[in-house]
């Protein structure tokens, strides 16, 4: 059972997706606007879902508010599923989009997916070339200095070189790392291998390739 915190202007929505959770025994908080977020309680949950189009404070200004006060994952519910926007809200920290309309079983499956990967154990250290994973902290340094990757970010990179050499498509990253494999999840998985390597490029490494018509592979 997790701790959820909801953020939506519609209130269908935001009783729809109660209902879908509560089917899971989570807690669930529900909030319309930022301002009925209690901001002190923020650490408390396990997961928060935000809503990207609402009037006042968007889901993109929350999540730019609320991330250095959580360390938990951030959803997007969204209809907005452009390049630029999942880029936009990738970099402010999410970690996923769920595309409306959505499904009862793929609200269900997204949502326990991170749920589980924040419960995985980690406890070795992973040095390859002059990068550097320490898997119990879940961070990428280079050089002693600790890279500002996203956890979706982060988990892409260890996958990928916990499988060193080896080439997946999108979808066997997408189902890997956040354990639902669904049609929209191509763009997501190439928006945050972006991000990394615009990231890592800054540091002067540039470990995950592309094997055209297939996907990526980490090779350093």
């Amino acid at each position: 059972m997790a701790k959820i915190l909801v953020l939506d202007d519609e209130e269908k929505i935001l009783k729809l997706i109660k209902n879908i959770l509560l089917l899971e025994e989570h807690t669930i908080t529900l909030c319309s606007n930022y301002d009925e977020i209690e901001v002190g309680k923020l650490p408390w949950y396990d997961l928060i879902l935000l809503d990207v189009m609402m009037p006042g404070t968007d889901g993109f200004e929350v999540c730019r508010r609320i991330r250095d006060k959580v360390d938990c994952p951030i959803l997007f519910i969204t209809a907005k599923t452009e390049e630029e926007d999942m880029v936009y809200g990738f970099g402010l920290g999410a970690d996923d989009y769920i595309k409306k309309p959505f499904g009862m079983e793929e609200l269900k499956a997204r949502v326990n997916a991170h749920l589980r990967r924040e419960k995985r154990n980690h406890s070795v250290a992973i040095q390859t070339g002059d990068i550097r994973f320490d898997l119990q902290g879940m961070k990428l340094m280079i050089a002693n200095e600790t890279m500002n990757l996203t956890k979706g970010e982060y988990q892409i990179c260890e996958f990928l070189v916990k499988n060193k050499g080896q080439v997946f498509s999108r979808e066997q990253i997408y189902e890997a790392v956040f354990g639902y494999d669904g049609e929209s999840n191509d763009n997501t998985i190439a928006t945050h291998v972006m991000n990394i390597r615009n990231k890592l490029n800054e540091a002067g490494v540039s470990p995950i390739q592309t094997v055209w018509g297939i996907g990526y592979k980490w090779e350093l």
